[in-house]
Parts: structure tokens; C-alpha cells; sequence
């Protein structure tokens, strides 16, 4: 039987996709959830799994063709045996077929697939058992990607752990950090925006457009939680199998600070002239990379305690950075958005509010200063870990006297709640 493959809902605000490339080609045979096709929308690049087993018996979009939500991109004759595919297809080998799924990963061979709420739950997937351990589909795919001999890597942690996607990037040749452009011989060249240059650039566009945007600006004593991280990031590590960064603090105070000021969680209608308030939080992550800036959402991050919110963060960010990583739901729903241009030695800049969203905060770098103290009442310098705010807002639905309420809240979380129960160290 002929079954058509149409283009799915890809996300609540996408409409249209693109085809970019197809990864099978006509008379080939594909299996069931295999990848068939690299769709591009105006939010992400993402692989489209073939929905049946069966021959690819036509090919109806071509690449570089644009076609609207719902239409029919390719015909699968799932009737066809897997001996009818294409006669250059290279016999299945254990190593390509479609991925089982793992029949009872341990608890430590899951530690990076959690569920971002850190209340225990797994993630649904798959894991792959071999002589190095379970492996995580990000692992595998890092590994292709870095071209790196998994039996040859040594995994992270107390045996049996499984290798994890950290110890991939350490095996990979370095990258530099530097720009990926080749410089031209001539004395200039044309570069062409991408797909993804090109929906960030609408979007910047757009919401200057749109919004009146506004930037105010607080700094932050972050001693206290630098000592803490100081102090619990090697055992954080070991437990996590990653760092233990501000990030993870900083979004905690901003959920605590959106519940003061429930105003800031919310969406923007311009033509309606009204504004959604949201009760939970999706926490919008922008993630820098060099085919271009993505924000993934860490959903239900209001529900996450720091350990969670830490998780779901580097679970975002390293899909975000690995090509496939990320789905279209994943880019979509964000209530708020943190911009941490700290993490490239920024210390002060103006963001552009990610809408429809109301505002938007960035930190600055954590770096060491001299500051006047009063002790005492008597004033001293003293050397300390110090954090600018950013809060980008629209102006239109948030007034001024609003805004520096809420990052003056947020700066007093940052300098005075206790997060050492949440991280079990004893307190200084």
C-alpha cells in the first residue's frame, strides 16, 4: 500500500518548511522512525523521521522547494520488501540499523537523560549496549560526528558507567575559537546569509520593530554563590557528569522573581492589544553557535529545584550544539529568555527581546573587583565576584519604575537566598 508523507505540524507557530536534503533517495528502502528527509523552518534545521517501513517510491518535493504544513512531501510503498531496495544501498549492518531501544539502562547510564524537572523521572529514548557501556543517542552521535572509536574512549566516573558525550568532545580534536569563515584571496567576497542567518535576521528585525525596547541595568555581589559553586562543583561533577555554572543559580532567582512580578512571564499581541500572563515558566535558553544563535526552552523550569534546573540547561545547550539535536517543540513555548554573554567574557550589552516575550535578561561576566563596603558603619574595599543584569523590556506593556522593581529583586536574590540545601553542602 502507497503511503503518503506529508509535512508535519512542526512546532505551535510553524506554518511552512523547507526541504534542505533528502536522505534517501527513490527506490531506496527506509526503515520505520529512520531519518528521510532535513526539513529547515524559520526555527530550526531537524531530520523528519519516514513514518512506515517500505520503498521510497516517489520523491514530490524537491530540495530547496518550500511547501506549507500538511502537504505531501514523498510517497513510501511500505508493501515493498527490504530486498527491493536500490541495488547501490549498502546491505544494513548492526551499526546502522534502526536503534532498539535499551531494555533496562542503568540508573548512572541515564544520568544524562533525566528529565529536566529533576524529580527522578527518565527521559523517553534509547540506549545502546556495547562494550563500552549503554550509550545515549547523543553519544553515538557525537562520536560519529567527531569521528572518535567509542571502544577506544574511557568513560567518565566509577566503572560500570557508560561513556558520556563530555568525554567525546575531550577525544575529539580540538577545535579553535575562531571564526569559521575562510578568509577570500580576492579583496572581497559575497557571503550569502544561510537559512538560519536568515530567520535570525527576520526576527531581530522584527521585534525591534515591534517592541519598544528598553534596557535597564543592575549589578550583582555574587561572592557568596561563587564560594558555594567553589565548594560544590567537584562533587557536583562527579555526581552530574558535568560543570556546575552561575547559569543554574541565575535562572533560579529569576523564577523566584517572576513570581513577584507575574507581568514579565508573559506574551505580547500587538495587533490585539493584550497580553498573556503565564503561571508556570518555560525558560528560554539562547545557546550561541556558528551557524547561529537558538534559544531552546527548558519547559516546566518553575518546577525544577537548581539541581533540575541545572540539568535541563546542559541538556538544551549540548542538543542545541549537536546537529539533529534539537526538535521544532524544543525552540517553541519560552515565557522568558536569559542571554548569558558572561559565559564569552561580555560584560554589559542591550538584548533584543525574543518575542512575542516581554523582556529579556542577560548576565555579564562574574569577575573580581574592588568594591566600598560599609562594615560596621564604617567603609572598607573589599575584592569582590561581581555580575551586571541586563533587562531588556517592552516598553509598551512594562513601565520603567516596573522594571527596576524586578531586576533589583532579582540582584537581591542572587546576593542573599540560601542555595546550599538545594545543592546538599553545609552552609559556610
Amino acid at each position: 500500500m502507497a503511503v503518503s508523507v506529508e509535512l508535519p505540524r512542526m512546532g505551535e507557530s510553524v506554518t511552512e518548511g523547507t526541504i534542505i536534503r533528502w536522505l534517501k533517495s527513490e527506490g531506496e528502502y527506509v526503515e520505520a522512525d529512520e531519518p528521510l528527509v532535513e526539513i529547515s523552518t524559520d526555527k530550526i534545521d531537524t531530520e523528519l523521521p519516514s513514518p512506515t517501513a517500505g520503498v521510497l517510491q516517489k520523491i514530490v518535493a524537491k530540495e530547496e522547494q518550500t511547501v506549507e504544513v500538511g502537504t505531501e512531501i514523498a510517497v513510501i510503498d511500505e508493501t515493498a520488501s527490504k530486498e527491493g531496495k536500490g541495488k547501490d544501498e549498502p546491505e544494513a549492518g548492526p551499526e546502522v540499523k534502526a536503534e532498539p531501544k535499551a531494555e533496562s539502562p542503568s540508573q548512572e547510564a541515564t544520568a544524562e537523560r533525566e528529565d529536566a524537572s529533576g524529580n527522578g523521572r527518565k527521559a523517553e529514548g534509547d540506549g545502546k549496549k556495547t562494550d563500552v557501556g549503554v550509550l545515549s543517542p547523543l553519544v553515538r552521535k557525537l562520536a560519529r560526528e567527531n569521528d572518535v572509536d567509542l571502544t577506544q574512549v574511557k568513560g567518565t566516573g566509577h566503572a560500570p558507567k557508560p561513556v558520556r558525550s563530555g568525554t567525546i568532545r575531550e577525544s575529539a580534536p580540538a577545535v579553535p575559537a575562531t571564526s569559521t569563515y575562510v578568509v577570500p584571496s580576492g579583496e572581497k567576497e559575497e557571503v550569502p546569509f544561510s537559512r538560519v542567518r536568515r530567520a535570525i535576521a527576520e526576527h531581530m528585525v522584527r521585534s525591534l520593530a515591534t517592541a519598544a525596547h528598553v534596557t535597564n541595568v543592575f549589578e550583582a555581589d555574587m561572592t557568596k554563590i561563587a564560594a558555594l559553586r567553589e565548594r560544590a562543583k567537584g562533587e557536583f561533577k562527579r555526581k552530574e557528569g558535568f560543570s556546575l555554572t552561575f547559569l543554574p543559580f541565575v535562572a533560579s532567582a529569576v523564577i523566584q522573581a517572576l513570581r513577584a512580578f507575574p507581568e514579565f512571564n508573559a506574551h505580547l499581541d500587538a495587533e490585539a492589544k493584550t497580553a498573556t500572563l503565564y503561571r508556570g515558566v518555560n525558560l528560554g535558553i539562547a545557546v550561541g553557535r556558528d551557524e547561529g544563535l537558538i534559544v531552546p526552552v527548558v519547559k516546566g523550569a518553575d518546577g525544577m529545584n537548581l539541581v533540575g534546573l541545572a540539568r535541563g540547561i546542559n541538556d538544551v545547550a549540548a542538543r542545541a550544539r549537536t546537529k539533529g539535536g534539537l526538535k521544532p517543540d524544543d525552540v517553541s513555548g519560552g515565557t522568558f529568555t536569559i542571554t548569558n554573554g558572561g559565559s564569552f567574557g561580555t560584560l554589559i550589552e542591550t538584548p533584543i527581546i525574543n518575542q512575542p516575550q516581554a523582556a529579556i535578561l542577560g548576565t555579564g561576566a562574574v569577575v573580581k573587583r574592588p568594591v566600598v563596603m560599609t562594615l560596621d558603619g564604617s567603609d572598607a574595599v573589599a575584592i569582590r565576584h561581581m555580575m551586571y543584569l541586563y533587562l531588556s523590556y517592552d516598553h509598551r506593556w512594562i513601565d520603567g519604575h516596573k522594571a527596576a522593581q524586578f531586576n533589583l529583586r532579582l540582584k537581591q536574590i542572587l546576593e542573599e537566598a540560601d542555595f546550599a540545601h538545594e545543592l546538599a553542602i553545609e552552609p559556610a
